[in-house]
């Protein structure tokens, strides 16, 4: 399985039905954030160092205390049946096989518990995204039974108030009946819909709802003041996120936000911050980590992998984008992810302001 996130793109729309395919590529609206993601990376210019040791260059990164072999992990994303029979349990496989990090979604087509004896036969680590459900009893129920499954962490998604509006969705798909797998016959399915009345306040509800006091990592902040306001909160982190392009068109992509946000957490010295969005080869990881991200999140193209090749493909995705991030280092004077902090030396300025500042 090749590393190319595009080849593999065009493979998944030939083998999945036309409305799955929409429903994982399409963004909300006109499509300006999505694409815009990609796009955003390549504006960034990089200042490589020379004359460093680079003969041995190390992918490692530790996230949240735990060590991983990579950088590159895999965003939560729901519904994976549709992609694959084997669904979470191969993409879950193939990430603790390249030493990678899994997020599991809230909607995962399979059991919280399945999914977590796959990563631990695996030798790898996982966290639980979390959807802020309007019950909040039922989230509370997924949270504990997370914590209880060995999930070192918890993915808060703070974006989706109400959920996007995707023009391109080309019809129905059964997806209704997956998200019960892990909820449960409902009588009124409206108690499982996001809660548009969430706060940093539930920050810490959440880790206490966990019954073990688990960190929390706050996804889908785009804004410096934001951050700060989480940190205060109780958060452990931050994913510097727009959903994909798949919530509010127009919002900023990931690489304009990510150096204020970063910036803004590294002057009160504390809290770690990842990125996603539009993250297609190893040197848009590169630039990411140049510009303050600890690791990145890859979503669709480890659907399009689980699609094309299951767990073998997901797995064979990681490497081959850690292997071409390796080589990027290596070209850039970094021989750690720390050394590739810093070396982003122009964008385009105005985001960048907008997202240091805070300000509208």
């Amino acid at each position: 399985m090749i590393p190319d996130a595009a080849e593999l793109q065009r493979r998944a729309r030939k083998l999945l039905p036309r409305n799955v395919y929409d429903y994982y590529a399409g963004g909300s609206g006109r499509e300006r954030t999505l694409r815009a993601n990609e796009k955003a990376w390549r504006d960034v210019w990089l200042a490589p160092r020379v004359l460093r040791e680079v003969s041995a260059v190390d992918t490692a990164t530790r996230l949240l205390g735990t060590e991983f072999a990579t950088p590159l992990a895999v965003a939560p994303t729901g519904y994976q049946g549709m992609a694959h029979p084997d669904a979470e349990l191969a993409t879950a496989a193939g990430a603790a096989r390249a030493g990678a990090l899994f997020v599991l979604s809230t909607r995962s087509s399979r059991r919280i518990e399945e999914v977590a004896e796959v990563v631990a036969a695996a030798g790898g680590a996982w966290w639980f995204q979390v959807y802020m459900m309007r019950d909040r009893d039922l989230t509370a129920g997924l949270v504990r039974r997370a914590a209880a499954a060995g999930a070192a962490a918890l993915v808060l998604t703070a974006d989706t108030p109400v959920v996007g509006r995707k023009r391109r969705d080309s019809g129905e798909i059964a997806a209704g009946q997956e998200f019960l797998v892990n909820l449960g016959p409902l009588a009124d399915m409206s108690a499982a819909a996001q809660a548009a009345d969430v706060t940093f306040a539930d920050i810490g509800w959440l880790s206490a709802a966990a019954g073990t006091r688990l960190p929390v990592v706050v996804k889908g902040v785009l804004r410096a003041d934001d951050a700060l306001a989480c940190r205060e909160h109780g958060a452990a982190g931050v994913i510097v996120s727009n959903h994909g392009g798949r919530q509010l068109d127009g919002a900023m992509p990931s690489a304009f936000a990510l150096p204020g946000v970063a910036g803004g957490l590294r002057a009160r010295g504390d809290g770690e911050v990842y990125a996603d969005g539009g993250i297609r080869s190893g040197e848009d990881a590169l630039t990411a980590l140049a510009l303050g991200a600890r690791a990145v999140f890859l979503g669709r193209p480890a659907l399009w992998a689980l699609a094309c090749g299951g767990a073998d493909g997901v797995r064979s995705l990681l490497a081959g984008l850690t292997d071409d991030l390796a080589h990027a280092m290596a070209l850039a004077g970094a021989a750690t992810v720390a050394e590739a902090a810093g070396i982003a030396a122009a964008m385009p300025p105005w985001p960048a302001r907008i997202a240091a500042s805070g300000q509208n």
